[in-house]
Formats: structure tokens, sequence, C-alpha cells
């Protein structure tokens, strides 16, 4: 087609190839797939069957740009078109000549451009003749060098006279970089070409014969190592009859001597003189054979028959535990019943201990304690994010890179039989596609099968029982078989006397060693450490206030270093604004003044018991009622539950039938973010609506937990001492508690109960009494039942449920 712009030009379709340049005189066929590009062919074939192929500067673009394409290609003829069930068109090509983008002319189905067609320069030079004869020789070298190409074609090459198509046809089977192809393509003058050529082949030659060297050197080492082998062989054979192979150091014997000294059990050892006599027959190159090896070493490794020596006195692990943690009075009492019992019987098959409590507590370090105390060595597996069973038990050997499970190599490394093993945060295992862990725990801690624990590397069973495995987690949120298996200990925090004897005792010394720190250097007063504990810190455990004492001691250090101090520095109440930051906490909030409709409800979360507080209000509306604050399903129908109870007893509350229907009730638990659920607010939901719909206050020294039912029976809850020790921190004075609850407050430290008024109650009647400011004396005069009602349940109440714990 020719161009409108200029007569000399051709306005022809573009065609851009990806890792391939073309050279005149090419015949090739290409497999098209981009719709612009099939729109270009199908354009040509339309019209002169004529088409330009440009390479593309980077080979992964899909959509190329103008600036993308190379300037200089190939004029092609299709020779043939086929388009194939995929989509995809087949084409059939022949270079024809060398041609020039000179511009694109706007088209977007496709590209289009007008292209000057590039003729060669000094062709009758008298150079060429001599490059031709150079090139045909340096070619029929490469050939025999490279096996890629077939020696047909070579043939073919050195019939071609004409000096032009000799230097296309050879660059083409030549193998470049693309852009050493293009710069071969773009050379125009014919003598360069060619000269240009006869120094790549050169070096591609040069490349082939090193390659050919080291080929063969290759060969020659692989021949040589198979003869020694072949050699050695024959040499262990010819020994082997003369008998003096049995005087030779032999790894094979050596191995046999171990298996014999390892203390295994009959059908653990057979199964390792099984697996030597393999190895004996295999060649020591081969891959089964270093699979054999490793199994053996594993075998060999796990302690058979070392055991620790336990401590025998009573008294002396019961001393280790008090001077290594202070408080955790049931979980002592556990671990020298423990001990005492491992006394008296060989073997103990008594349930696996599991600690459960807040993070921050204590439960990773008291293991170390534990396995002080019992004079045995510890080892820690952290169970959080395993999803993979085969971690649990082991891979089977069929698989490359078996091992076993990590059950097996943390004992291994122990070199006991009997260490005390630690299943750290057992809790946040999880399962997928590749099993799940947790079941697969059940056989280790299962005492009646844990004595035959079978690992899929070792394929024989080892005995676990000797093992005293403890586990930890934050939470009951453990698959219930496994839970079944193991004896649940609470830890489930630390009261305000516990964390500053904590503090006291380990936290600052612990934290002066790692900075550092003489006791001569620095003072911390227990008045300084109780403030922190007040102000500073709210939690169950004692990982932040560790912290804060670590802030207070880097900075003391860098100012002795810096000698803005000389003398011992004591730091008081009044400089730990000035290392630590200002009061981060309210301690006393006990201190506000009675509010409508605001009530502090306790909860239960992962981390310790907490304070709630509950809002209810009214505003004129249709009688809609509204909860906000990210609450749960349970949570939503305990507001409806009491929601229920106010509304059957509105008429002896003194509250008129039509609130219902004019006003619009609106209950929120702030800290919206923070996730909510749970039935123990009941109570709490109804001591506030029932303040809101009778303008009474509520108590701002109470807080109360507890389950409502429909006729105003208040159920027990979980949870309760951490529930307690919340109120405690949060300066609470009185917490009403369901009845059924009294039995749980023998777990709560007597110091708490000294501090806290506790209220039994059986019916929510007790519960307003006792929360409300006035209820029921400012109750209307003519509800007279309600309060009538009120006495006779509180002398129905047992004189022993209302616990005054001082």
């Amino acid at each position: 087609m020719k161009s409108q712009n200029d007569k000399n030009l051709l306005a022809i379709p573009v065609l851009p190839l990806r890792d391939v340049v073309v050279y005149p005189f090419m015949v090739l066929p290409l497999f098209v797939g981009r719709e612009r590009s099939i729109k270009a062919l199908e354009v040509a074939m339309a019209a002169d069957k004529q088409v330009l192929l440009i390479t593309q500067k980077s080979a992964g673009e899909d959509q190329p740009k103008e600036e993308g394409l190379y300037q200089v290609g190939v004029l092609a003829t299709i020779l043939q078109l086929l388009k194939l069930p995929d989509g995809t068109v087949k084409v059939l090509i022949e270079g024809v000549k060398r041609a020039k983008i000179i511009r694109f002319l706007p088209n977007e189905p496709y590209f289009l451009a007008d292209v000057g067609i590039i003729e060669d320069e000094n062709i009758a030079s008298r150079d060429i003749e001599i490059l031709v004869r150079s090139l045909k020789s340096q070619f029929e070298q490469y050939v025999k060098l490279n096996r890629k190409i077939p020696t047909e074609i070579l043939a073919s090459v050195l019939a071609i006279e004409d000096g032009a198509r000799l230097a296309d046809t050879i660059a083409a089977h030549l193998t470049l970089k693309i852009d050493e192809k293009q710069k071969q393509l773009e050379l125009i003058d014919l003598t360069k070409r060619l000269e240009n050529l006869v120094g790549v082949m050169e070096s591609e030659i040069d490349l082939l014969q090193v390659e050919k060297k080291i080929r063969g050197r290759v060969k020659r080492q692989m021949e040589k190592t198979q003869r020694e082998y072949y050699l050695n062989e024959q040499m262990k054979a010819i020994q082997k009859e003369l008998g003096e192979l049995e005087e030779m150091p032999n790894e094979h014997e050596s191995l046999s001597k171990k298996i014999e000294k390892a203390g295994m059990p009959q059908e653990a050892k057979n199964k390792c003189l099984a697996e030597l006599n393999k190895l004996k027959m295999m060649s020591p190159m081969s891959a089964e054979a270093t699979v054999s090896r490793n199994y053996l070493d594993w075998m060999l490794a796990l302690p058979w028959k070392n055991r620790s020596r336990l401590r025998g006195k009573l008294s002396d692990a019961e001393k280790i535990l008090e001077a290594e943690h202070y408080g955790l009075k049931e979980v002592k009492e556990r671990i020298i019943e423990y001990l005492a019992v491992q006394k008296r019987v060989n073997k103990l098959k008594g349930p696996i201990l599991c600690l459960v409590g807040p993070p921050g507590v204590g439960k990773t370090s008291l293991g170390q304690s534990i396995a002080n105390a019992t004079g045995r060595k510890f080892v820690r597996m952290s169970l959080g994010g395993i999803r993979d069973e085969a971690e649990i038990r082991g891979h089977r050997r069929t698989y490359i890179g078996a091992m076993p499970g990590k059950i097996i190599q943390k004992i291994s490394k122990t070199d006991v039989c009997n260490p005390f093993f630690l299943l750290d945060e057992i809790d946040k295992m999880s399962m997928d596609f590749r099993g799940d862990p947790a079941s697969a725990l059940l056989e280790v801690l299962d005492p009646e099968q844990n004595h035959a624990f079978n690992d899929h590397y070792l394929e024989v069973d080892y005995d676990l029982s000797d093992v005293m495995f403890v586990a930890t987690a934050n939470t009951l949120e453990i698959p219930p078989p496994l839970l079944d298996r193991m004896e649940i200990i609470r830890i489930p925090g630390y009261t305000e006397d516990e964390k500053i004897n904590i503090a006291l005792r380990h936290l600052i010394p612990k934290q002066m060693e790692l900075n550092g720190m003489k006791a001569t250097e620095i003072e911390l007063p227990k008045e300084t450490v109780q403030y922190m504990v007040r102000y500073y810190t709210r939690e169950a455990g004692v990982r932040n206030l560790e912290r804060e004492i670590s802030k207070i001691l880097r900075k003391v250090v860098k100012e002795i270093l810096m000698k803005t101090r000389s003398k011992k520095i004591r730091v008081d109440i009044e400089d730990l604004e000035r290392y630590i930051g200002v009061r981060r906490y309210r301690y006393d909030m006990a201190e506000q003044k009675d509010q409508i409709g605001q009530v502090k409800g306790l909860a239960w979360t992962e981390v310790g018991g907490e304070l709630l507080n509950i809002e209810a209000i009214v505003v004129p509306g249709k009688g809609k009622t509204t909860y906000t604050g990210q609450l749960g399903e349970v949570m939503q129908e305990s507001i409806q539950a009491a929601l229920t109870v106010v509304r059957s007893r509105a008429s002896m509350m003194g509250i008129p039938k039509q609130t219902f229907d004019k006003y619009d009730l609106h209950i929120h638990v702030p800290e919206g973010a923070t996730p909510k659920d749970g039935p123990s607010a009941g109570i709490s939901m109804c001591t506030a609506l029932v303040s809101v719909l009778t303008h009474i206050p509520v108590r701002a020294d109470y807080a109360m937990t507890g389950e409502i039912t429909l006729r105003g029976e208040v159920l027990p809850v979980g949870g309760l001492k951490e529930k307690l020790l919340a109120a405690h921190r949060g300066g609470i004075k009185s917490v009403i508690i369901p009845t059924e609850n009294v039995k749980d407050l023998k777990e709560v430290p007597d110091n708490i109960k000294k501090d806290l008024d506790i209220k039994p109650v059986r019916w929510i009647d007790e519960v307003l009494t006792y929360a409300l400011n006035g209820y029921p004396d400012r109750l209307p005069s003519k509800n007279k039942k309600i309060k009538s009602l009120i006495g006779a349940s509180q002398k129905k109440v047992r004189k022993g449920d209302r616990v005054r714990a001082h």
C-alpha cells in the first residue's frame, strides 16, 4: 500500500515479535495470539500479504507501545495463514527485505506505519569474497562443535554464493542475544555486516571449544570415580576372603556396637540391625544409603535409658518453688502432691497438668521452676501456629528431607528419657489440609497411650510415660478430647500485694542484672512500686509492670554514665512522671458520684477480669430498643430478657405503661471497638433499665455480675475470681454476685474478700435494693406490692448467703 504522505513510502501493518529477530530469506512459522497482531495479519491478507516484522525491546510487555519497538525490521510476505480452535493464528512468513519505520500512522485496531525499504550498500566490495570464504569456514567449524544444528543445514549454507544472503542465513542459525541479532540486522553496509558476523562467530567458537573441554573433563572424572568404586568393592571382597577386613576400622562395625550399647527395646534394636544390614549392601554414593544412615543416627541419638536423677526431698522442692515464685498456692500444692506420689510409685500415670491464665502471669517461668524443683531437664515446645500434624508425629521416610516430629527432636536434644516437657500455647494450635495437630497430641498426652508413642519417622514405639508433660494456655478454647486428658489449674492473675512482692523480689533484681546495675546505685521503694501498679498498669499479670521497671532502670543507667547523678539514685513517686511519663489509669473509680442509668458490670476476658460500664438512656420515640457497643448474640439476648423483666414489673415499679410506646431505649457498652459477649451482664442491663425508667441513680461504688431469667431469678456465672480481682483493682467497694457462686469464694484470696463487701442475691429485686440509691423508698407510695415483695425476698435469703467479707 502506497503511503498518502510520500509516494516512496509504504503504509504497512506492523507485527511486533517477542524473543525473535527475523532476517531476509528466512521462512518460519509464528503463532499469533494478541488481538492487535491478528488484526494486522487480517488486513495484510486482504491487501498485498505484506507485513513488517519488528522485534519488541522488552519481551514481557503484552501490549507494547510505539517506543517499545525497534525501528529496523524485515518486510515479510505471508505464505500461509491458519486460524486455530483456541483463537490463535498460525502464520507462515518469509522475510524479503530490510525496512525501517519512518513514522507510525494513527490507527487504533493495529500498528500501521510508513515504511522505507533499506537497500544493501558496498555489494561490489573486493573484501566480500574473502569474508564469504572465511565465514563459510567458520560456520563449518561451528556446526561441528554445536550439536544443536543439524548437519544437513551445513550443505545448504555452504552452497550460498550471495554474501548478503549468506550473512543473514548464518545469523539466523546462531544462538545470540536479541540485541546482538538486532544489531546485525541494522547493519546496512554489507562489508561491515560480514565483518561483524566473523567476529561473533570467532567468540562463539571459542566458547564452544571451552565447553567441549569441560564436558570431556567431567566425563573423565566420572569414569575415574566409577573405576575407583569398582576397584574398592573388589578390594573389600578380596580382604573379606583373606580375613583381613576385621583388622581394619569399619564404620558398620562401629554402628553395630552403638546399637548394642544404646539400651533399646528389642523391637527398636531389631529394626536398627535390619536397617544396618541394608546399609551394608548399598553403595555409599546412593541416596538410599543416606536415608538409612540418617535413620540410624536419629535412633542412636535418642535417650533410651539415660535418666535424670530426680529430687528425693519434698522440702527442697518446696523451697525452690517458694524462692522462685510468689503466691500461686494451689499450683505449688499440686506440684508437691505430684512429687509425693512419684516418690511412692515407680511410674506415675497421672493426668497432664495444664496451666491456664492470662498473658504475663508467669505460666512459662513456672514451668522452668517446676523443672528445677523436680530435678528434671527443661525442654519447651511452642505450639502457637502449628498446623501440620507432621510437626508432632514426624514425616514418613518416603518423603524427601523427612525428619522425626518435634517431640522426638526435643527429647533427643535433652539426652534423657525423663525430662520436663512444657507444651506452650496449646490453645494456639490450628488445623488445615495438612492435618489436625491437636488430634496428634492425644497420643502424647494420654497416660494410657504415651508409653507406646509411634513417630512416623522412627516406625517403632517410644516410651513417653517417664516424661513430665505440662501445658500452658491463655483460654480453654482447646478441643474437648484433648482437654479431657489434662488437669486444669487456673492462674487468674495477681492481687496488688502479690504484684508488689513479685516486683520487689523478682522483677527489680532481674532487670537490674539485665541492665548492668548494682544495688548500691538505685533504690525503688515499695511505695513507688505500689504507685506504679495502681496508676501505670492495669493487667492480670506483671509483664507491663516489668517493662515500666526496665524503662526506669535504663534512664537511670543513662544518667549514671553521663555523670549527671553520682550518688545512689532513689526513685520516689514524684520522680515517676519524669522517668515513665504521666499516669495512665485512675485507680479509685468508686469515688465517682452516682449516675442514673450507668451500671458497672464485671466481665471475663482472655487477659483477666475487666470492669464493664453499661449505660442506658430514654429518648422520645416509638418504643424502639437500640443497643450498641459491638455486642454478641448472647449479650443481645440478655438485654431482651432484662427488658422483659422490667416490662413485666413496670406497674409495681411505678413505670407508666405508655412509657414503652412513647419512648425509645438505648443501651450502650463503651469501647465500641471491642467485641463483647456472654450472659453475665443480665442483672447489670436490668439495673440500668430500671434506673433510667424510674430516675433512681445507681450507686457508683457497686459492681455486679449474674445472668437473669424472665422470672427475675439470678443464675450463676463463671470466672468469679478474675472478676473480683478486677473489681478490687478498680476501687469497687461492694460486689453483687449470684447466691450459687458463694462456693467459688474459697478460691478468692483473703485480702480481696476483706476489702470487698460481697452481696449474694437470688432475685433481681435484691439487686435493685442494693444497687439503686433510694430504692424502694423513692418508689411511688401506691406501689406497696413491690416493696413487700422485696422485703419478703430479703427474709428468704439465708444468713450465710449474704457474705460480708470483713
